[in-house]
């Protein structure tokens, strides 16, 4: 098999497996992350379309050329517009679309206006239409993929608000999507600018495969975010990512008060060790306290200075650190990780390593300092 039948057969998996992973999406067996799920469904499929030519004319065995059709066009400028629209409702099952988010339209409506006056204007000089065509398919490209990027960065600071174990959650697999997508795109426009095209379609096209393949398996498995009641979710939603601005803004207690709850919290966390449980949230903790969520993420934000995913770890990497020097102790490292709370390994690495400068077998076996 040469390169060009091996190209082909990619741009078979390429398509195949778009569509198929769309219609899953769309369909959501598992019912989690609805909203989210079908708009993230319906960007695979249009992303599909740009491999639907290739596919057409293995299977006619004759030159197709789908994509220049208006329509198919319009479809796929859309393609970045509707990724951000699944990182919106990933990031925050309660947003509702508003007159304002008229604004999405814009760039479309330049692009189609742009692709009227360029096939049925009558210029006789198409070059300018040329280059507004590619340059707005390379601008709504980019400023979407970084828009969602930002969305999502936002997303893992404000999960720390409510979560103490954030790994599931985090959306790293879509952040890291939105990275290699951007990349991808800026090395094939240099190359395509620069070079050949053609001579790069086995290697993008062997580099989507993978990313698609990768897009595939965390995107199944994603859990549902916001595993909550509806106004539980409201509340958690409203929760600002950033406590210090939100402290500035507004004093939601008196200092007594505050004085008081901080002490109330530190005698439970102490006493009745909450932090064991690893499905332990903000919601359950003001629970325990029988305060609302927001007086709750207000005294951790302003009385310990951190927010609830460094206040609620603090306790366990404290717990853990005690049953790594523990000489009676027959746990392993991941017994350990599982008895002080964490729900992996990894996070439980990841943070150890954080706030103590070293990895949980490291501590084991040194000095402990």
């Amino acid at each position: 098999m040469n390169t060009s039948e091996l190209n082909r057969f990619i741009v078979v998996l390429i398509y195949g497996s778009l569509v198929l992973l769309s219609l899953l999406k769309l369909s959501n067996p598992l019912r989690v992350n609805r909203k989210a799920n079908f708009w993230f469904g319906i960007f695979l499929f249009l992303w599909s379309s740009f491999w639907m030519d290739e596919a057409l004319t293995m299977v006619k065995d004759s030159p197709v050329e789908i994509h220049s059709i208006i329509v198919v066009q319009m479809i796929q400028f859309l393609t970045p517009i509707m990724f951000y629209f699944s990182v919106l409702f990933y990031t925050n099952p309660s947003f509702k679309f508003k007159i304002s988010d008229l604004k999405y339209l814009i760039l479309p409506l330049i692009f189609c206006i742009n692709i009227m006056l360029q096939r049925f204007g009558g210029f006789e000089d198409h070059n300018i239409f040329s280059y507004v065509f590619i340059g707005l398919i390379l601008f709504q490209a980019l400023f979407y993929t970084g828009l969602s990027y930002l969305t999502i960065r936002k997303h893992k600071k404000k999960i720390q608000q409510f979560s103490a174990n954030t790994e599931g959650i985090n959306l790293n697999w879509l952040e890291y999507i939105t990275i290699i997508i951007f990349i991808i795109n800026i090395v094939y426009l240099v190359y395509n600018l620069s070079y050949d095209s053609t001579a790069l379609n086995f290697f993008i096209n062997g580099a989507f495969l993978l990313v698609i393949y990768f897009v595939g398996y965390y995107s199944l498995k994603q859990k549902e975010i916001y595993p909550v009641a509806e106004k539980q979710l409201e509340e958690l939603i409203s929760i600002s990512e950033d406590p210090e601005t939100e402290e500035v803004k507004k004093k939601l207690i008196s200092d007594e008060e505050l004085i008081k709850i901080k002490k109330h919290l530190e005698e439970i966390m102490v006493i009745q060790k909450p932090y064991l449980d690893s499905e332990l949230n903000l919601i359950r903790l003001s629970e325990l306290l029988a305060i609302s969520t927001h007086h709750l993420s207000y005294v951790i934000n302003t009385g310990f200075k951190k927010n609830f995913f460094q206040y609620i770890n603090e306790y366990r990497i404290h717990y853990a650190k005690k049953l790594l020097k523990d000489p009676q102790s027959k746990l392993s490292i991941l017994g350990i990780a599982y008895e002080s709370g964490f729900n992996s390994k990894t996070s439980f690495n990841t943070t150890f390593k954080k706030l103590t400068d070293q990895t949980p077998s490291e501590y084991k076996n040194g000095s402990g300092l």
